[in-house]
């Protein structure tokens, strides 16, 4: 029944791309993150949670 349904709304594949886009350059933005981030600053925030 709700396949039907979705299939009748206009434009609707548009927002599975939307939400693939916004997951991609998430992830992007994310690994790049990690791989410019300096040693000791990961270092000093992954001790955060233990200190307090």
């Amino acid at each position: 029944m709700y396949k039907y349904l979705l299939q009748s709304v206009e434009g609707i594949q548009w927002i599975g791309i939307g939400t693939f886009l916004l997951f991609f350059c998430t992830f992007c933005a994310v690994a790049i993150r990690a791989f410019i981030l300096k040693k000791d600053e990961m270092d000093r925030m992954a001790k955060l949670p233990l200190e307090d």
